[in-house]
């Protein structure tokens, strides 16, 4: 373990997921840390983090208008260094303050060596411009799902991470849940509901449904989970698509619902300062360890991002090549492009009004 170097690591997307801060203040989603009074944020967090523990070293974070940063900077320190032991929240911005540059993950890239990593969560539609640019430069990539709207961008992207040998993992971060599908018997029919905040609907009205859709963002997660379980036991044939188009709003009496839950006896936390929350030891732990440090090492959203950090260094240090991760079930970009030729798929029912086919030529998927 000791020829293993710190990495130095870019985070593309200033965002809910990265920061925990939006535009309008700090995020409302649904993945509260109700128990420390912040609102959400995975990326930063995590990687802040495993710079305490050792195994990263300098952070960059780019966005499009640099003058985000001092509120960032703000949220970051009274959520985060305010709240664990010992966390470093240093990072390097791209663009500067008083600039606005949708290219600039460029400068930023530029400015890392070979070997380095970029964590990308953007806009679906700029998954695969910087994730093409940041492997040019031999960087290792991590991409949040979808990796790529369109099946040939992920196929080249495969090409890609292979010629450059780095290590290029799609952040389908639901396959590190703590449980067991074989536990739940022969396989026999799937079916994926999702409920998210009404909130998160004024986030996304930016790009959700014109460059992208909810299908991308969401059933990229459930799609990846079944193909995952089928793996090598079943394959798709045939994609039918069908939604409604828009924004979604909801009658002016419609403010709430009610559901009761008895069977799952879980928790409900309500408190005056941040209203409702559900909490979801699973995903992540919020709540400081008895020491004062951060505590949710073992959570998946945590695990998923400390697996590809794990990886790259694995691989920087000689001790694997990136094609081994294909081998052990991993996100790899090769071992999720079945994932993005159905979510195409779906594109393309709903655009063209038909049922699309999926058929594999020799060993690449194919749309018909």
């Amino acid at each position: 373990m000791s020829a293993e170097k710190k990495l130095n690591v870019l985070m593309c997307g200033t965002g809910e997921y990265t920061t925990g801060w939006t535009g309008s203040g700090a995020s409302k989603s649904d993945k509260k840390l109700s128990e420390v009074r912040c609102s959400v944020q995975v990326v930063g967090l995590t990687l802040f983090d495993l710079r305490r523990l050792g195994k990263v070293d300098k952070l960059g974070m780019v966005g499009v208008n640099g003058g985000k940063f001092p509120a960032i900077r703000q949220h970051l320190q009274e959520n985060i260094a305010n709240v664990y032991k010992d966390l470093d929240i240093s990072f390097d911005a791209f663009p500067g303050e008083n600039q606005v540059d949708p290219e600039a993950y460029k400068a930023a890239i530029d400015k890392l060596s070979p070997g380095d990593a970029v964590i990308i969560f953007t806009p679906d539609s700029t998954h695969y411009p910087i994730a093409r640019y940041a492997i040019e430069h031999k960087l290792h990539v991590l991409v949040t799902k979808p990796a790529t709207q369109l099946l040939s961008h992920h196929l080249d992207l495969i090409d890609l991470a292979k010629k450059n040998e780095v290590v290029c993992f799609v952040e389908h971060h639901k396959r590190d849940a703590r449980a067991r599908a074989a536990t739940l018997g022969e396989f026999n029919f799937f079916n994926a509901w999702m409920s998210q905040p009404k909130s998160q609907l004024e986030t996304f009205r930016a790009w959700a449904g014109k460059d992208s859709d909810i299908s991308y963002y969401l059933s990229s997660h459930h799609i990846d989970i079944c193909c995952w379980i089928l793996q090598d036991r079943a394959v798709p044939t045939r994609v039918v698509a069908s939604a409604a188009t828009g924004i979604a709003t909801s009658e002016p009496y419609n403010c709430g619902d009610i559901n009761v839950d008895q069977a799952h006896r879980g928790y409900d936390v309500t408190v005056d300062d941040t209203g409702k929350a559900w909490y979801n030891p699973f995903y992540m732990k919020y709540s400081p360890s008895e020491s004062g440090h951060f505590d949710g090492q073992r959570g998946y959203g945590y695990v998923s991002i400390e697996k590809f950090i794990d990886a790259a260094r694995s691989v920087n240090a000689g001790q694997a090549q990136p094609g081994d991760f294909d081998k052990h079930g991993l996100p790899t970009i090769a071992n999720t492009v079945l994932t993005t030729a159905i979510l195409n798929a779906g594109r393309i029912s709903l655009d063209e009004k038909r049922a699309v086919g999926i058929r594999k030529d020799g060993e690449q998927w194919v749309l018909e």
